[in-house]
């Protein structure tokens, strides 16, 4: 038991933050061997053409300014085309983005979910690259140039832009776990990078090389996701750009975000199942590597074995000369006493910023054993409701 305890708790500590730590020294002497990360430069004239498709669905409160967001942004000019694709909405979507000219509106009334309609938009993309974003996102003005610049190295096949989540000091739980997240999930995707590859792209902001677009099966859940490892997996990289970030509201409320990080949870699992050539480290040793340690783990095993680590450590305390694992159990206790406090402190709308970590780490490791279940007891479907956003 003692040794399962400890095999399990360097797993779950690998899993959240080892990998991390690794990488971070990895990095550090990698700069010390080979120097300085080179720094992309912003040729204008070498510039591929580009097209920006927008999949839009009943987002009529968001679309007026996602158009106007999307016209400012910089690109050579005769080089950015843009494309909205409305298929399925009821709203007025499609009748508001109608009033703009320079902007190509694809609109059919049957709604076979987001991917169909990017698959669709695709037909229509005839640029060196494109870049997808969603309707409710706003990016920064550069986000073009920043993410295209990239694809003057023929080893580049996709770029993944920076997700930001926007919350203010009165933040509740879903806005500030999230947002912590974020953060820590874009520094380890800038680690990513810098070693070889990221390990998927957001639907927020990512981009792909026209020519290595590889359309996913209708059912796919993580689409975003499965589009740029696609692409990984036939030996180009990811690249992560932070200077180009799509911002967004956090979801409504707690309930909303657990829906969302369950129907991401069960993605996973369908993703980890239709890309097993990547737990082959041969052709691609780093990218495996990059992949196990930072999604796999986290869609399968860890949240197991956090149940299992506590259930070993109860029994192990109740043995003699137990006053280390002791010791370990009220760690445990005391951060899930920390967790649901801060459950009860959201419910009770009391904003206490220490208790969201433990507090969204405790739903986001449920939301894995709910989507992991879900996958495994319901038919997979594209077309989902989507998470309310905070407004």
């Amino acid at each position: 038991m003692k040794i399962i305890l400890i095999i399990s708790l360097i797993i779950v500590f690998y899993t959240f933050a080892g990998y991390g730590i690794l990488l971070y020294f990895i990095i550090k002497l990698k700069r010390l061997v080979k120097g300085p990360k080179k720094v992309v430069p912003e040729n204008l004239e070498l510039l591929p053409t580009c097209t920006l498709v927008i999949a839009a669905y009943n987002e009529e409160y968001f679309i007026k300014d996602k158009i106007a967001n999307s016209l400012l942004l910089n690109y050579p000019a005769g080089k950015l085309k843009i494309i909205f694709i409305t298929d399925g909405s009821s709203d007025n979507t499609p009748a508001i983005i109608a009033n703009h000219p320079q902007i190509q509106l694809l609109h059919q009334p049957q709604r076979a979910g987001k991917i169909a309609a990017v698959h669709r938009a695709m037909y229509f993309v005839n640029t060196d690259a494109v870049v997808f974003t969603d309707a409710n996102t706003f990016l920064n003005k550069d986000a073009l140039i920043k993410i295209c610049r990239h694809y003057i190295d023929p080893t580049v096949g996709a770029v993944a832009g920076e997700k930001r989540v926007h919350f203010d000091e009165n933040a509740d739980a879903s806005a500030a776990g999230e947002g912590f997240y974020w953060k820590y999930e874009s520094a380890l995707k800038k680690w990513d990078s810098e070693l070889y590859s990221v390990v998927g792209a957001a639907g927020e902001l990512f981009s792909v090389r026209r020519s290595l677009y590889q359309a996913v099966e209708s059912d796919t859940v993580l689409d975003d996701f499965m589009i740029s490892m696609l692409i990984a997996e036939k030996g180009y990289r990811i690249v992560y750009e932070p200077e180009a970030y799509a911002t967004e509201t956090a979801s409504e409320n707690v309930s909303e975000e657990l829906k969302r990080k369950i129907r991401i949870a069960a993605g996973g699992i369908q993703s980890i199942l239709r890309l097993k050539s990547l737990f082959n480290p041969f052709p691609y040793p780093i990218l495996s590597f990059q992949y196990i340690s930072h999604r796999v783990l986290r869609w399968t095993v860890t949240p197991f074995l956090l149940i299992l680590s506590f259930a070993l450590n109860l029994a192990l305390a109740f043995e003699p000369d137990s006053q280390g694992w002791k010791l370990l159990l009220f760690a445990q206790v005391l951060f899930y006493l920390l967790a649901f406090l801060g459950y009860v402190m959201e419910k009770k709308q009391l904003r206490i910023k220490i208790l969201f970590i433990p507090y969204y780490f405790c739903v986001m490791n449920y939301a894995v054993l709910a989507g992991i279940l879900r996958y495994f007891t319901t038919t997979q479907s594209a077309v989902w409701e989507k998470a309310q956003r905070k407004q």
